[in-house]
């Protein structure tokens, strides 16, 4: 029958302790881990809990939380606690059929003070106080993450994210040219343009078709002799439009003045605008 046992007289200040002694389902956690000022009750709490557990439990991150009433971030902040003080160890091993799986090795004393002592021969055979991994773990132990890196997390979607506004069209005085620099790739694939190159260099051809220069003719200068390391058409065309542009066309003779009636005689003449012929003209002037 279990009975109590006070450490310490009942008028005693300060704390006192009233346990039951315990004959099953006990732990024993050397002073040493649980009065550790240098880890946090978190981290102290965490070792305790690995100790208890038996072995070939899943103590992941995750599993770990959805049994404690604390977060993934602090049990992952404990844990590397623990893994800086020499209490735990995490690493991957690969298993016989190829399978790699991780391992967690949870001490009681920290590693620095488990190495045995040349006076001190190792144990052979591992304890339940003491478990050890199939094979050794590295230097520098990886921690805990799936197999599978996680996806990229997703931008996230801006309700209301107005889409861009559709090009400008071609103004009208350039749509004869843009039509021409569409035409380009049937007579040279390798020349297929992007619609804003097409809307950027449609004002040259404009010029050139200003200048006097056939549609055709245009087309087979454009298109003729290309190289073969051709990489930015929209390049090649801008740089042939500034380069072999066509001189204006020469001023013909002027025209000849249209016909006229005369207003005297009714006779027909040449000048630039109405009134009466030279004759007429004249015969008013000697009348005067």
């Amino acid at each position: 029958m279990a009975s109590n046992h006070p450490s310490v007289p009942p008028h005693t200040s300060g704390l006192v302790h009233d346990n039951v002694r315990l004959t099953t389902h006990y732990t024993v956690v050397g002073n040493q881990l649980a009065q550790n000022h240098r880890l946090s009750l978190v981290a102290r709490g965490l070792a305790l809990y690995l100790q208890s557990l038996p072995a070939g439990a899943s103590v992941g991150i995750k599993a770990i939380a959805a049994e404690v009433p604390e977060s993934e971030l602090r049990i992952a902040r404990a844990m590397r606690e623990l893994e800086a003080h020499g209490y735990l160890a995490r690493f991957r091993e690969r298993l016989p059929d190829g399978r790699i799986v991780p391992r967690t090795v949870s001490y009681n004393r920290p590693r620095a003070e488990r190495t045995p002592s040349p006076e001190t021969p190792a144990p052979k055979t591992p304890t339940p106080e003491t478990p050890t991994p199939e094979t050794p773990a590295p230097e520098t132990p990886a921690p805990e993450t799936p197999v599978e890196p996680p996806p990229p997390p997703r931008p996230p979607r801006r309700p209301g994210n107005p889409q861009p506004p559709p090009p400008a069209p071609v103004p009208e005085q350039h749509r004869p040219a843009a039509d021409l620099l569409a035409r380009l790739r049937l007579h040279s694939p390798r020349l297929l343009l992007a619609g804003r190159d097409i809307r950027r260099l449609a004002p040259a051809v404009t010029t050139w078709l200003e200048r006097g220069a056939h549609p055709d003719a245009i087309l087979r200068t454009l298109s003729a002799g290309l190289p073969d390391d051709l990489v930015h058409p929209a390049g090649l065309v801008a740089h042939r439009l500034a380069a072999l542009l066509p001189p204006p066309l020469a001023a013909g003779p002027p025209a000849p003045d249209p016909f006229q009636t005369c207003d005297t005689c009714d006779l027909a003449f040449r000048s630039p605008t109405p009134g009466e012929c030279g004759k007429c003209q004249a015969t008013t002037r000697e009348a005067a």
